[in-house]
C-alpha cells in the first residue's frame, strides 16, 4: 500500500509534464505509449484479474455479470470523459468559445474511473489480495504497473484538455491532482476499510470484477484504435508485442 499510493500519484504528476517535452499534435509517442499499455492491460486481466476472482468464488458464473458491469460503466463514463483513459485529447468546436471552463463531467469520471483502479489493490503483508485471492507480491505489483502505464497517456490527454480550456499549466495542473488522487485513494479506501473483509467477500468479487470489465472496455478500445483500418504498422506491432511479453514474464518474476 505505501509503495502504490506514491507511484500512482506521480505517475499521473509527472506524465503531465510531458506536454511541455512533446505538443498535442505529435501524437506518434503516444499511440507507441498506448499500444503498449493497452497490450499489457488485455494481457493481465486475462492471466491475472480473471483468473483470480474465478477462482476465489463458489460461482463463477456470477463473476461474468460484474465483468459485463464493469465494460458498460466504462462505456457510461467515457460518455463525459471523451475517451481521455485511452489518450483522446478532442476538443469540440464549441468549447472554444468556453475558455476558462472547467470540463467538471470529465474530471468526475476519471475520478470515479482511477479510484475502482486503486481498489483493487489491497496489500495484506505477506500476500497482496486482488478479489479475495492472495497471491504473491509479483502479482500486486503486476497489476500496480499496469496502472501506473495505463495512466501515464492519460495524464497527458488530461493534462492537454485542461490547457486548452484554461490556457494555464498552473491552474491546469492543480485541477489534474483531482484525477492524480483518484487511485491512492482506491487504494486507501480499500486497505482501511475492505481489508478485515473474508477472501471471496462479495465486495471484492464485484470491485475485482468491475474493474477486469473496464479493462477489457480499455485495453481492446485501444488495440483497435491503435490500428485503424487494420493498417499494418512495424512501430506499434513492436509495442503491443513488447506490453504482450512483459505482462506474460511479470508472471514468473517474485519481488
Amino acid at each position: 500500500m505505501f509503495i502504490a499510493i506514491p507511484v500512482l500519484f506521480l505517475t499521473v504528476v509527472l506524465s503531465s509534464f510531458l506536454v511541455k517535452i512533446f505538443p498535442p499534435t505529435n501524437s506518434r509517442w503516444l499511440k507507441m505509449a498506448l499500444a503498449f499499455s493497452g497490450a499489457y492491460l488485455f494481457t493481465i486481466t486475462i492471466i491475472h484479474l480473471l483468473p483470480d476472482v474465478l477462482l476465489a468464488n463458489e460461482n463463477p458464473h456470477a463473476v461474468g455479470y460484474w465483468v459485463l458491469a464493469g465494460f458498460f460503466l466504462q462505456l457510461v463514463l467515457e460518455l463525459f470523459s471523451h475517451g481521455v483513459e485511452h489518450g483522446h485529447m478532442h476538443v469540440h468546436k464549441h468549447e472554444h468559445s468556453r475558455i476558462g471552463s472547467l470540463p467538471f463531467l470529465l474530471l468526475g469520471s476519471l475520478f470515479v474511473h482511477s479510484f475502482l483502479e486503486g481498489s483493487i489493490l489491497v496489500d495484506r503483508g505477506h500476500g497482496h489480495l486482488h478479489a479475495g485471492h492472495v497471491h504473491e507480491g509479483s502479482s500486486f505489483y503486476t497489476i500496480l504497473f499496469g496502472v501506473a502505464i495505463h495512466h501515464i497517456p492519460a495524464a497527458f490527454a488530461l493534462m492537454s484538455v485542461l490547457l486548452s480550456r484554461l490556457e494555464s499549466f498552473k491552474k491546469a495542473f492543480l485541477w489534474l491532482l483531482i484525477f492524480a488522487v483518484g487511485a491512492p485513494m482506491g487504494v486507501v479506501f480499500s486497505n482501511t476499510f475492505l481489508n478485515g473483509l473474508a477472501n471471496d467477500s462479495p465486495i471484492y468479487t464485484a470491485l475485482t470484477g468491475i474493474v477486469a470489465g473496464n479493462f477489457l472496455h480499455i485495453s481492446t478500445t485501444i488495440l483497435f484504435e491503435t490500428s485503424p483500418d487494420h493498417h499494418f504498422n512495424r512501430n506499434k506491432l513492436i509495442a503491443t508485442l513488447l506490453g504482450l511479453s512483459l505482462a506474460i514474464l511479470s508472471s514468473f518474476i517474485h519481488f
